[in-house]
C-alpha cells in the first residue's frame, strides 16, 4: 500500500486559502457610515488606515510565504507545524486591526499590533530555517540564506522597538511598522543572487 505524502505545494495551497479567509475577515470589519455624505468618511480614518496597513501586510506576508515555499523540497512535520504557527500569528491581524481602529490608534492596541508583527516574523524565520536552510536547493547561495535570516532578525528588532515605542508614541510606532514592511516588498532579497 502506498502512503500519500503531504507535499510543500499542498501545504502552500492550504495556506493560500487561509490568507484568502483572513483578507475576507479583514474587509468584513469595515462598516459603512450611516450618512450618505463624503464628510461621514472622515471620522473613519483610523479604520481606513489600519485596514490599509493590515491588507498590505497580509499581501506582503503571502508573497514572501509563496516565495519561501518555492524552496521547500518536502513537507516535513516541522515545516507543517511552523506553517500552522505562522498562520496562527497572521490570523491575529484582523483582531488587532479592529482594536486599533476602535481605539483610534491608542498606545496599547498599537503595541499589541506591533507585537503580532513580531510573532509573525519569528514564525517566518522558523519557516525560513525549515524551508531554505534545510533545503539542498542548488539555487540558494549561502549569501542569500544569510541575508534572509538577517532581514528577519532586523525586522523582529524593529517591530519589537515599535511595540515599545507605541506605549508613548503610537503614531511613531505605526510609521516604524509601515517602514519595516517596505523591507519585505521583494522576497528575493535585493542585491542577492540565487544562482
Amino acid at each position: 500500500m502506498t502512503t500519500r505524502q503531504t507535499t510543500p505545494e499542498r501545504v502552500s495551497l492550504f495556506s493560500d486559502g487561509v490568507f484568502a479567509v483572513l483578507i475576507t475577515v479583514l474587509v468584513l470589519e469595515l462598516k459603512a457610515p450611516e450618512s450618505v455624505t463624503l464628510a461621514a468618511l472622515l471620522p473613519m480614518w483610523p479604520t481606513g488606515l489600519s485596514y490599509a496597513i493590515s491588507y498590505f501586510f497580509i499581501a506582503i506576508v503571502w508573497v514572501n510565504h509563496h516565495h519561501l515555499f518555492s524552496y521547500a523540497q518536502q513537507a516535513t512535520p516541522r515545516l507543517i507545524w511552523w506553517n500552522f504557527a505562522h498562520l496562527f500569528a497572521v490570523s491575529l491581524i484582523p483582531f488587532t486591526t479592529q482594536w486599533i481602529a476602535q481605539s483610534r490608534l491608542a498606545p496599547t492596541p498599537v503595541a499589541v499590533y506591533a507585537g503580532v508583527f513580531v510573532v509573525v516574523n519569528v514564525t517566518y524565520l522558523a519557516l525560513c530555517w525549515e524551508a531554505v536552510d534545510r533545503s539542498s536547493h542548488l539555487d540558494i547561495t549561502s549569501r542569500v540564506r544569510r541575508m534572509m535570516r538577517m532581514r528577519s532578525f532586523v525586522t523582529i528588532g524593529v517591530f519589537t522597538a515599535a511595540a515599545l515605542i507605541a506605549v508613548r508614541w503610537p503614531w511613531a510606532a505605526t510609521g516604524l511598522i509601515c517602514a519595516c514592511l517596505v523591507g519585505y516588498l521583494r522576497p528575493d532579497i535585493p542585491g542577492g543572487t540565487t544562482s
